[in-house]
């Protein structure tokens, strides 16, 4: 009898070692098949593919080995046999939802790949990539969640507990939604973001004061690109509660300002002429709009307003700084005299000399 179990032991290990030299032979096929196929510009199958599948793809493999296992009954061990049992269940999946996750990006990304993101006019592709990029993560988080229930439910001591937590359910329910009502509100707010967009991916906007744009949209928070490379990381519930400058809502095109402040005999015509001239020897201007007026005008003064037009925000920031510039040049080589003073006049009294009063005498007894 004791030759008889050395025998199966004998079987069992060789069964493994060989099943184990199958997994890896039928692995490094499938890695080589897939990856041929992807490097075929044809398929609808990415490039990268192969390399993005290899470990979920193992581990699959692994687990589909260790089912084969209990079914032949090859472990012996009651304890090694519960372990491997939860082991590949838990195994398959994993794998599963990290097939579904990277099939999800490939979509995605094959999907995306019809519209420009570099364009100038890129309103519809920033429009599409804020939903796609905001519903990718809600999937993800969905699949992540339901494959920790599925792992847990594997479990008989874990299912009968949450078999009889289904009574208390309601009161659970309450107590949970109170104590994660933030944290679900920002959830519903990365929703609301995805579906009504205040925002969108690469839109200018201003937020607690600062200039930047949407670098990032997720679930949860929002980061923004500050002009300086800095990064702001806000909630979502910020633009769904609060209230911000969005300058690329609905098209990316801007104006922007510049204001200088001349004296009050600085000619008009000869500005105006040279903002003309300057802009249209510049190709930052979308040559939409040219205005220079007049709108505002002090004791000490006169303030004029500037307006010209540029394809995006950077570029007009670009644009008011070279128009500012220039003119505050052309005012100080054409017109020094027309830069901003402050004038003083004292009057002058007229005095008769023949009017003059001599002073009062001193008194002699004064001491």
């Amino acid at each position: 009898m004791t030759q008889d179990v050395l025998t199966d032991e004998a079987l069992n290990t060789t069964y493994l070692i060989g099943g184990i030299l199958a997994v890896v032979v039928v692995f490094a096929i499938a890695f080589f098949i897939i990856k041929k196929i992807g490097k075929d510009p044809k398929n609808v199958l990415p490039i990268n593919l192969a390399g993005r599948i290899r470990i979920p793809l193992l581990i699959f493999l692994l687990s589909l080995f260790l089912k084969v296992c209990l079914f032949q009954d090859v472990f012996s061990n009651a304890e090694l046999i519960d372990l491997v049992k939860h082991a590949s269940t838990i195994g398959i999946i994993i794998s599963f939802t990290w097939f579904l996750i990277v099939f999800l990006k490939v979509f995605k990304e094959r999907l995306l790949k019809k519209y420009d993101f570099n364009t100038d006019n890129n309103l519809k592709a920033r429009k599409v990539y804020t939903q796609f990029t905001i519903l990718e993560n809600i999937v993800i988080f969905i699949l992540i969640l339901l494959a920790i229930g599925i792992s847990l439910m594997s479990f008989e001591s874990i299912r009968e507990v949450g078999l009889s937590l289904l009574t208390s359910a309601g009161i659970a329910g309450i107590i949970v939604g109170l104590a994660a009502q933030k944290a679900i509100g920002t959830l519903l707010a990365g929703i609301q973001i995805a579906i009504t967009q205040p925002i969108r991916l690469q839109d200018a906007v201003i937020v607690e004061g600062e200039w930047g744009w949407i670098e990032e949209i997720t679930l949860t928070y929002v980061v923004v690109k500050v002009w300086d490379k800095r990064r702001l990381v806000v909630p979502s519930t910020y633009f769904i509660e609060n209230t911000f400058q969005n300058w690329t809502r609905k098209s990316a095109d801007i104006m922007g300002t510049v204001f200088l402040y001349t004296d009050y005999n600085v000619s008009f015509d000869a500005i105006r002429a040279e903002l003309t001239r300057l802009l249209e020897g510049s190709p930052l201007w979308d040559k939409q709009v040219n205005v220079l007026q007049v709108t505002d005008a002090t004791e000490k003064s006169v303030q004029i307003r500037i307006l010209v037009s540029a394809k995006d925000s950077p570029t007009a920031w670009d644009l008011r700084v070279y128009i500012r510039e220039k003119l505050i040049d052309f005012i100080h080589q054409n017109y020094p005299q027309s830069l901003p003073r402050t004038r003083v006049e004292l009057p002058q009294q007229d005095q008769n000399p023949s009017e003059s009063v001599s002073p009062k005498p001193k008194d002699p007894s004064a001491k």
